[in-house]
Order: structure tokens, then C-alpha cells, then sequence
């Protein structure tokens, strides 16, 4: 009878436990595999505010995770974009400010007609902003509305939408549902790895439970890399020449009024030398200075934070990363998830989406016979690939800014620019982000993600003729048929708070 694959994941938190939870669910009941995580319990959770992508509605639906008892256990709330403060300029003297949103909706589609062609062509001067026009969401995300209904069952609703949750809580919750799925939690200390010889993982050493042994090793512990970078070498591919933010400091900061309104977004406002993230969950608000070390010390980093909260009666750590990952995150018998793999930056919540797409390719395409590591060049491809292509999208934030400062002077500045991104602009200029600019399976963001932060940041693409795909009297209706929707869905969907009070009540 043909044994089991033994995997060990060692470290919990989000990815260890995302991960246990997934593969259980994934083989559930077939007996092909057996997975235990080791877990220390003296290591703790950053629990400041986690922002997510859409994907993770599939996941926890996948995982048989009720939706509304998830949002009870983990404090979750609703997420449907990103609002994005002073990213173009900094506020002028006359206190006027530049903001755009990056919904999750993709563009308004009505018979295969696509608006953008027709947003373009309007006068750049008093159009509205492209979302604005584009999109239903725009109007119910601004006005702190909910993406849905109580009635609304399971994952779904009329708009695209995640959530903001705390991490510690979450993680909680996929420990509880892993267990449930036939995982082994073992409680312990990592304080050894032995290799193979052969470039993989003979066995780990642990305090508690002595030497643990299995055919695959899945390294959830964080930016430590303990099996994947100290014990196997792997080399980390540093970005921080594209991507300069390399510290945050964070807190979390109740509300003053227990009945205060909810963001549906979250806040990205930005600074002199990064920007800031503002996350609302249901009794406090998470909030976070991101920063460059080259241009921004962290005095004055604890400056902008006060500045940005209008106290100082908080308690705030923080946390120092390297931009950047591995592009050999499988080696041997040893797969990397989660920080241990690579972490860019809290922009645009890739950290959660990249945990999810990682423990995907595992469960797809780990073998129940044969070699352990056959999966190991394809996936590595994959993977690496969704990193430099985030990188990408990322750096298109920064490098369209008008700021003056230094931070963004060096973002500007062709060098930091990465070549494919540059090509792409240069395309871009002469028609707007098309689906065949991006390869399916190493996208995170789709092209209308691209248009919305390229025309949010008042980038001009040439509208040329022959382009739009209707008549002026057409596209003019549609146009008012968005705004029409878009005020309908605000008088129907509930206050975001209020959704949430439901829900937890």
C-alpha cells in the first residue's frame, strides 16, 4: 500500500496555517497526505490591520469557512479598493488635493463596449475621473457604503470586494479549520536543520519534540528564512533599487466614536518619502507609516505618523524589510511560503495574494510519487515571475508622481524604472492597457488594474481616431447609465458599519 507524503510546515501565522489548511482541504479524504505544522509559541503576530485581494473570498469559500463567521472571528471588515491621497502631487497652498480610487470592479462592460476608448476622447480638463466614470463602485466605495447586503449569501454580492481583518485573529481561525481537516499542531522550537547532502532536508531539530523528519519541508517562518535561506542557501534577489520603502512603523488606534463610519477602502495617503496606510476594522483603525530608510529616518518617521493620526497616544513598532524575493523558492524537498519566499512592500496587499498563489501551485502540482522535487523548475518560474511582474505594477504607483521631494524625484527617474515597465508606458501612451499586454498565469492584477492607476495618476494616452467603439450619442448614455447605477447601488446597499453590526450581531 503506497505511504502518505509527509509534509512539515514549520511556522504559523497567516501563511503556515493558510497553507495547512489548503493542502488538507485539498486532499481531503484521499489519504495522500499527512501534514503536521510546528508552531513556536513564543513568536507573535503583527496584529495592526491586513488588507487582501479578492482572490481570498475563493480561498476561504474553498476552505468551507462561512463567510459571516469569518468576518466574526477574524474582525473583519469589507475592502473594495484602494483610495489613493496626494500620490500625484503634493496639497497645494490653496489646501487642494489630488485623489483617485483603484476599485476592485473591473470597468463598466455593456455589450462587450468598452468605455475607456470613449473616456479618453472627452476633454481631459473637466471629465470625470476615470473610475469615477468607469465604474458603479466608485461612488458606493467613496461614500462608505458596503459592497453587499445581509441577505446576500455566501461570497458573493453585486460588486467586487476582500476585506481588512486582524491578522492574529485570522490566523486563529485557519488553525481551528486545519485542525478540523486532520492536521497535526506541534507546539515547539525549531533549533536545527540537518541537509540531505543533496541540497534538500535530511531532518529539523526541535526543542519539544526532538528530530522531525518528512518528504516535504514548507518554510513558514517569515523573513527569519530559517530552512529555505539559512539552512539552504537560497539566494534573495533584492529589488530596493525599483522599490525604495524598506520599514514601516504601525499601530492601532480605537475610534473615538464607537459609532464612527468605516472606510470601505483603504487609505493610501501618501508623504514625503513613502506613504501611509490607513485600514478601518470594526473597533479600531490600523495605520502605518511606510518608509524609506535612505530618505526618511525614523524620527521623522514617528513625526509623520503623529502628524497623520493628530496624536501621539499610541504604541507603535517597527518593522524593517528587504524588498525583494527568492527566485529559487523550491529547493530539493524544501518549498518556501509566504515572507520566507520574498515581500515587496504593504502596497496593494500582494503579501496574502502571493501566500495564495504559492500554496495553489503546491497543491496542484505536488507529485504523490516519484522525485519530490520535479515541480521544483516549474513552479520556481511561476513564481518568480508573479514577483517581477508585481514589481512592475507597483513601481507604475511611483514613477507617474509630479512630487517634488526626493523620494519621488528617484522614482521618477528612468534609471529605477525596470526596462518592461518602461516599454509598456511607452505603448501605453498610444493606447491604453490591453489584456494581451499580460500572460495569464503570471498576473496578479489584470489590465483595467493598470488603467486605473495609469488614469488615476493623469497619465495621457492618445485618443485616436477610429479608436472608440461607439458614437458619441452611445458612449455619452452610457456614461449616464453608470452614474444612474452607481447612485442606485449607493440608495440600496447599507452603510458599511451597519452591514458589519448586522453580521456581528
Amino acid at each position: 500500500m503506497q505511504c502518505a507524503r509527509r509534509i512539515l510546515i514549520v511556522g504559523g501565522g497567516t501563511a503556515g496555517w493558510l497553507t495547512a489548511a489548503y493542502l488538507a482541504r485539498f486532499f481531503d479524504g484521499t489519504g495522500q497526505v499527512d501534514i503536521t505544522l510546528l508552531e513556536s509559541p513564543d513568536l507573535g503576530i503583527i496584529g495592526v490591520g491586513e488588507g487582501t485581494f479578492p482572490t481570498i473570498r475563493g480561498t476561504l469559500d474553498f476552505l468551507g469557512i462561512e463567510e459571516h463567521a469569518f468576518i466574526r472571528a477574524s474582525s473583519a471588515t469589507f475592502k473594495q479598493g484602494i483610495r489613493f491621497d496626494d500620490w500625484l502631487h503634493a496639497p497645494l497652498p490653496d489646501g487642494s488635493r489630488h485623489q483617485y480610487l483603484h476599485p476592485f470592479d473591473a470597468p463598466f462592460q455593456a455589450d462587450q463596449a468598452n468605455v475607456v476608448p470613449d473616456w479618453l476622447k472627452q476633454d481631459a480638463r473637466s471629465r470625470p475621473a476615470f473610475a469615477q466614470a468607469a465604474t458603479i463602485q466608485h461612488g458606493v466605495a467613496i461614500a462608505g457604503r458596503a459592497p453587499k447586503t445581509r441577505n446576500e449569501s455566501g461570497y458573493s454580492g453585486p460588486l467586487d470586494y476582500a476585506y481588512h481583518f486582524d491578522a492574529g485573529k485570522f490566523a486563529a481561525l485557519l488553525r481551528r479549520r486545519a485542525v478540523e481537516l486532520g492536521v497535526r499542531h506541534a507546539e515547539g522550537m525549531l533549533t536545527g536543520v540537518e541537509p540531505d547532502g543533496t541540497g534538500g532536508i535530511a531532518r529539523v531539530v526541535t526543542r519539544e519534540h526532538g528530530l522531525l523528519e518528512a518528504d516535504l519541508y514548507i518554510d513558514c517562518t517569515g523573513f527569519r528564512a530559517a530552512l529555505i535561506g539559512e539552512a539552504l542557501k537560497a539566494d534573495f534577489t533584492s529589488v530596493r533599487h525599483i522599490l525604495f520603502t524598506d520599514r514601516a512603523l504601525a499601530c492601532k488606534i480605537p475610534y473615538a466614536d464607537p459609532d464612527a463610519p468605516i472606510e470601505s477602502v483603504t487609505i493610501a495617503a501618501a508623504h514625503g518619502a513613502g506613504w501611509t496606510w490607513d485600514i478601518g476594522l470594526e473597533s479600531a483603525r490600523g495605520i502605518g507609516c511606510v518608509y524609506s530608510s535612505a530618505h526618511m529616518d525614523d524620527e521623522e518617521a514617528a513625526r509623520q505618523l503623529r502628524l497623520y493620526i493628530g496624536h501621539d497616544a499610541y504604541a507603535a513598532r517597527i518593522i524593517p524589510f528587504e524588498p525583494g524575493y527568492r527566485a529559487r523558492q523550491w529547493m530539493g524537498n524544501c518549498v518556501a511560503v509566504g515572507l520566507s519566499g520574498g515581500f515587496l512592500e504593504p502596497l496593494e496587499s500582494t503579501g496574502i495574494l502571493m501566500i495564495e498563489a504559492a500554496v495553489a501551485m503546491i497543491a496542484e502540482l505536488l507529485p504523490m510519487t516519484g522525485p519530490v522535487d520535479a515541480p521544483a523548475a516549474r513552479f520556481n518560474r511561476l513564481i518568480a515571475g508573479r514577483y517581477e511582474r508585481i514589481v512592475d505594477f507597483l513601481k507604475l504607483h511611483y514613477c507617474l508622481s509630479r512630487r517634488e521631494e526626493l523620494f519621488w524625484r528617484d522614482n521618477a527617474d528612468p534609471a529605477s524604472i525596470p526596462d518592461s515597465l518602461r516599454e509598456m508606458l511607452r505603448q501605453w501612451r498610444h493606447r491604453p492597457p490591453s489584456r494581451f499586454d499580460f500572460l495569464l498565469d503570471l498576473e496578479s492584477f489584470a489590465y483595467f488594474n493598470y488603467q486605473y492607476i495609469l488614469y488615476g495618476m493623469g497619465f495621457e494616452t492618445e485618443a485616436a481616431p477610429g479608436r472608440s467603439d461607439m458614437p458619441d450619442i452611445a458612449a455619452q448614455r452610457l456614461f449616464a447609465q453608470i452614474r444612474q447605477y452607481g447612485e442606485q447601488a449607493m440608495q440600496d446597499l447599507p452603510p458599511h458599519r451597519t452591514l458589519i453590526r448586522q453580521i456581528n450581531g
